[in-house]
């Protein structure tokens, strides 16, 4: 299974960032792990980065023919794009939606996502492990 991780704006900042929110784990730290989770479920995974929006619209667009799982921290934009939620919706490809902080217990504009409807499941507080139990449940088909 060939699975496309997409971080949003601020996410390579991880270890300078507020790390009382966010930990110390850089974010070259953060692609180890998540490589080394795929690795151990058979996985194929590509993990890309972008404080851009439509870079970000352009890369879930293009995954439908290449990739058969979106992993999605969408940070800021989880709470700002619905170009985001349109896209993941116009393709085809299963989506799990991740956060390394719990937004819902954050400030209020954190509480809406709009991600978490186009999305099959989200996974959020837990750190890197967030995205460990995202690989698990898509592996678990």
């Amino acid at each position: 299974m060939r699975v496309l991780v997409i971080n949003g704006p601020n996410l390579n900042l991880l270890g300078i960032r507020e790390p009382a929110i966010y930990g110390h784990g850089t974010y070259a730290e953060l692609r180890s792990f998540i490589g080394q989770v795929a690795t151990d479920l058979g996985l194929d995974v590509e993990v890309r980065q972008s404080n851009h929006e439509g870079v970000i619209i352009d890369w879930i667009q293009a995954c439908r023919d290449t990739f058969d799982a979106l992993v999605i921290n969408a940070a800021a934009y989880t709470h700002t794009s619905v170009a985001i939620h349109d896209a993941i919706k116009a393709v085809d490809v299963r989506t799990v939606e991740v956060h390394l902080s719990e937004p819902k217990s954050r400030e209020e504009f954190r509480h809406r996502s709009f991600i978490e409807p186009v999305a099959e499941r989200t996974f959020s507080g837990r750190g890197f492990e967030s995205y460990a139990d995202a690989l698990r449940h898509l592996a678990k088909g």
